[in-house]
């Protein structure tokens, strides 16, 4: 299982803006085996690209926003390419898209793209908040719709189980109807407090075991952390998320949960 875990670059963000080659050079170090790619401002993608490759960093995907899928879908293909993924999620939305009618054009864009690239063995996937939760389409909320496998529906999933929480949900019962469907997820944990915040996986509220159980069983291939806020240094913050994943890996290989 420990070939699956990777780290959203998100979580690192200034640390990449600040040290690109460093940062990776240390996320290796620690044993993350890869990462979803985020390509600081101060690169060009075909520059990040040498430096990962040279490097030996395997790619989980990326995230591109809604605008380049519509507008640039041949150049999104191209700058995964660089990257040697075939992962392109849309990985967020402005507040003009939630409603009705946005979601409506948010699915008719990537199953457009999904329908362009899919020959070429690129996979099209849909990372949520909770906002999704809160805007009903055709009697679902928006998030079901977007991802509702009916008529051959090409779009996939990339759920945070976060952000499930965080909209009142059970994240395990909710990706069970994914299995099949989720190439990658998104772990991110949740403070026990009221607050609800972020927090590094194994020291919040979410039940990670079970998940992870499931993951292995269902097709995805890809465990990608996601810290969005750290209250500290987001190094540690990665690592003490990775530590606790591999002891908790090492707990369900050995049958110890």
């Amino acid at each position: 299982m420990r070939e699956r875990f990777a780290v959203q670059l998100y979580t690192l963000r200034n640390e990449i803006e600040a040290d690109f080659p460093g940062v990776l050079k240390q996320l290796q170090t620690m044993g993350w085996a890869g990462v979803q790619m985020r390509v600081p401002q101060a690169y060009k993608p075909a520059e990040a690209a040498r430096i990962a490759k040279e490097l030996g960093i395997v790619t989980a995907g990326m995230h591109f926003p809604i605008d380049r899928l519509e507008h640039d879908v041949d150049g999104v293909a191209a700058e995964a390419e660089l990257f040697g993924t075939k992962d392109i999620i849309c990985p967020y939305l402005t507040e003009d898209w939630r409603n009705e009618e946005g979601y409506r054009k948010v699915k008719r864009i990537l199953t457009e793209a999904a329908a362009k690239l899919g020959p070429a063995g690129y996979r099209i996937s849909y990372h949520n908040h909770d906002f999704e939760f809160y805007t009903q389409v055709d009697g679902a909320s928006a998030l079901e719709y977007i991802l509702d496998p009916a008529g051959g529906n090409p779009i996939l999933a990339e759920i945070d189980v976060y952000w499930v929480k965080k909209a009142g949900g059970d994240p395990l019962a909710f990706i069970d109807r994914y299995a099949g469907r989720m190439p990658i997820i998104h772990l991110k944990d949740m403070t026990a407090d009221d607050k609800r915040t972020f927090a590094a996986i194994g020291t919040g509220s979410i039940d990670f075991a079970p998940i992870l159980s499931w993951c292995v069983n269902s097709g995805v291939e890809w465990l990608v952390v996601e810290q969005d806020v750290c209250p500290g240094d987001p190094m540690e913050s990665v690592k003490i998320s990775l530590d606790n994943l591999n002891k908790l890996a090492d707990r369900l290989e050995a049958g110890a949960v």
